[in-house]
């Protein structure tokens, strides 16, 4: 038996999207990491092995302008350009590459952690060492390191560890969560297993095994929705085992949805109900793609209360967005729906606080062994929030590994060096100022060639009639005086509009009235309307105006859309939808295009001061600079310069990779182009030193949202000039952040 040590200053153990984006994230703050996986594969529930979907914030376009940045969104980007139809193994490429790109990263796949060794008493323990075994090199394997994150998914690290974890479902009374049982019990979210189909081109036949279930005989298609065209993620349902021990069970439970998957194929191909004679089975998952085991007890635990009050905690180190979305323990063979859905009005913080054990010295979690309850659970367990986590919880370890500071220690006096660290990665982070001492753009002044200041969308290219209400997101800095839209009425009648206040930056419903005004419109075709409005709220945010609802009234819509404007229709929720919330109420419709309207004021939504400092995603506003369009500023410019020469050796820029578009990376939906049009193509950057502007970097065909250039050596620099010379399709330049450091 080989034997073999490998000493790292962070060792990541877990390769799913968690792992991957903890090691990734830690690994550029220039520490040696080791990422152990004990697949074949990267990717976890993800990859080509399960083949789920990654949801996260974006909550299939529920929640809005919510889509991940930092690593996450570096690998939606990528794999949107790479793989647009979806690919399960071009997804496993995208991942992979991912992680063999960071010289720092020591990867180790088909590696089965058995071994923990710790220190020290019980509430003040640490991990010196874990120990795997890797298959088919026959190697056990001893990792050693400063800094521990168990990715793991199960939690076994920590719980050989000795880590204080939670199973099961709390009691209501424990943390008052609604949707709590009275009586605690040991029930879980139960593991699915997927297939995919696919014609043939000619008749084939299946043969059922003798382990398939019938499906009819357990009431199956009664309950759930069964079709020839479904693949994948949309049998999402065939989950079972949430009353088993999902780990101690794993076996029996894989036997049985596999026979579950078995049944529903030979009911879809020899019952005769569906147009499946050409339909041949492609592929079947053999490992359950697990939801939930031990979630790991930190210094504070997330409740429903955080999700639903979107909580502003001092210490988020990102966001979700998903719903609270619990399933019942019995899975595929239980009378109720398949999952109930309980979402917030907009994406909810994360507090660094949920990431770090409260009795392992330096033990970090990520992904669904959080320190949350089984409610919370429901929400942070998807992916790209698991994603979100990981990369946090890497740049802390790595963090702590080059300080010897202790997680506790980075959760609470020290967190600001986690926050600024994150902001220059350009993490999932909402409502965070950037204030990072460390960057000199932040004291520099800004000015610009152009800046859009009037928004007005006059090309009409259809109509939307007002037999539904019509809501419409308006950013608005600094007031709202009226607005202008394109109308026909069929007869004399009023258009009346309400002007709501989302309540906090990040939510996209009309959820306090501010005003309601109406106008009287005359019979008529092509009749530009104005509602006299008169908002002046205490800073820059959105407004929601809602279009009520008028047969006799139609809007003309425009082809193109507006940075920062988006629409909804109102519709009443279906009669068996018992949890459902506002938002469901209000369906996003008019992607990328709009309606034909004018704000008569000019706005300063998108004035070029905002590329330094502030918020680098939308909240409250879009937070970037837009040119004036390319038709008339073919090469658009910012410009930052310095009171005194500053020391820059490395300048970040951040482009806008509309955050609003809701990419993902299998089958679910589809994004009709490879590159974002929103983002910068082609772009010059260049220095003022010395009284003579040097350039620094040039770039043709970016297709990335952030990007950063290191100078040769730091040199003194008075000024900073961006210059775009192309988008990848957006009629004007777009730059969310300039950002410059020593080194």
């Amino acid at each position: 038996m080989k034997t073999r040590s490998v000493k790292s200053n962070v060792t990541v153990i877990g390769g799913g999207l968690a792992g991957v984006c903890a090691a990734i994230g830690a690994a550029r703050q220039g520490v040696e990491v080791a990422l152990v996986q004990n697949r074949p594969v990267l990717g976890g529930n993800s990859s080509s092995e399960v083949r789920v979907w990654v949801c996260g914030a974006t909550a299939h376009g529920s929640q809005h302008f919510a889509r991940e940045t930092g690593i996450m969104g570096e690998l939606f980007v990528e794999n949107q350009f790479r793989n647009p139809d979806g690919n399960p193994y071009y997804w496993d490429l995208v991942v992979l590459e991912a992680v063999r790109a960071e010289p720092n990263i020591k990867l180790f796949l088909n590696t089965d952690v058995r071994e923990v060794e710790v220190a020290g008493p019980d509430e003040a323990r640490t991990i010196r060492s874990a120990t795997g075994w890797q298959m088919g090199s026959e190697t056990v394997i001893t990792f050693t390191g400063d800094q521990f994150i168990d990715c793991s998914g199960d939690g076994l690290v920590g719980a050989l560890a000795g880590a204080r974890f939670r199973m099961g479902r709390e009691a209501r009374s424990e943390f008052q969560e609604s949707w709590a049982p009275e009586v605690p019990d040991d029930n879980t979210l139960g593991s699915t297993i997927l297939f995919y189909s696919k014609d043939a081109g000619h008749p084939t036949k299946f043969v059922p095994p003798s382990f398939a279930r019938d499906i009819v005989a357990a009431g199956i298609p009664e309950h759930r929705v069964i079709r020839a065209d479904m693949n994948g993620c949309a049998f999402w349902w065939i989950e079972w085992g949430g009353e088993l021990d999902v780990v101690h069970d794993n076996e029996r439970i894989r036997d049985e949805l596999q026979a579950v998957v078995c049944g529903i194929w030979d009911y879809i191909k020899n019952s005769g109900r569906f147009d499946a004679e050409n339909l041949t089975l492609e592929w079947i998952g053999s490992v359950p793609g697990k939801r939930e085991y031990r979630r790991f007890v930190g210094d504070y635990t997330l409740t429903q209360h955080d999700v639903l009050g979107q909580v502003l905690f001092e210490d988020r180190i990102g966001f979700g967005g998903w719903s609270i979305d619990l399933h019942p323990p019995g899975g595929v063979y239980t009378t109720e729906r398949g999952s109930r859905h309980w979402h917030p009005n907009g994406n909810y913080h994360i507090p660094l606080r949920c990431l770090y054990s409260i009795n392992v010295g330096n033990l970090w979690m990520a992904g669904r062994n959080i320190s949350a309850s089984h409610v919370a659970f429901g929400s942070t367990r998807v992916m790209a929030t698991c994603a979100i986590e990981g990369e946090a919880a890497g740049v802390a370890a790595a963090i702590g590994a080059c300080t010897g500071l202790m997680p506790r220690d980075l959760g609470h006096a020290a967190f600001p060096r986690v926050r600024n660290a994150l902001i220059r990665a350009d993490a999932s982070l909402l409502g965070t100022e950037n204030t990072d001492p460390d960057d000199l753009a932040r004291v520099a002044a800004v000015t610009a060639s152009s800046t859009l200041r009037r928004i007005a969308v006059e090309e009409p290219a259809g109509r939307c009639r007002l037999d539904a209400a019509l809501g419409m997101i308006v950013p608005i800095r600094p007031s709202l005086a009226a607005i202008e839209v394109l109308v026909d009425a069929a007869e004399a009648t009023a258009l009346v509009v309400e002007v709501h206040d989302p309540d906090l930056p990040q939510n996209y419903l009309p959820l306090k009235l501010v005003d309601r005004r109406t106008v009287m419109i005359e019979a008529g075709e092509r009749q530009w309307v104005t509602l006299a409005i008169d908002w002046w709220p205490a800073g820059p945010q959105n407004a929601f105006l809602v279009f009520g609802a008028n047969q006799a009234l139609t809007l003309h819509t425009a082809e193109r859309a507006v940075t920062g404007v988006i629409y909804f229709r109102h519709r009443a929720p279906e009669p068996d939808e018992a949890f459902a919330e506002q938002f469901r109420k209000w369906k996003q419709v008019l992607h990328r295009q709009g309606l034909c309207f004018r704000l008569p004021e000019l706005t300063d939504i998108y004035e070029a001061g905002q590329v330094i400092g502030g918020y680098a995603r939308p909240y409250g506003g879009p937070n970037m600079w837009l040119s004036e369009p390319l038709s008339s500023d073919p090469t658009p410019w910012l410009r930052l310069d310095w009171a005194e020469p500053q020391r820059v050796g490395e300048i970040s820029l951040i482009f806008d990779d509309d955050v609003e578009e809701d990419l993902i990376n299998l089958h679910h939906h589809s994004t009709p182009f490879d590159v974002l049009p929103s983002l910068v193509r082609n772009y010059r950057v260049e220095i003022l030193s010395g009284g003579s502007w040097r350039t620094v970097a040039e770039v043709t065909g970016n297709r990335r949202r952030h990007r950063t250039h290191r100078l040769d050596e730091p040199t003194n620099a008075s000024a900073l000039r961006l210059t775009v010379t192309a988008t990848n399709g957006a009629a004007e330049a777009r730059v969310v952040a300039v950002r410059a450091y020593g080194a």
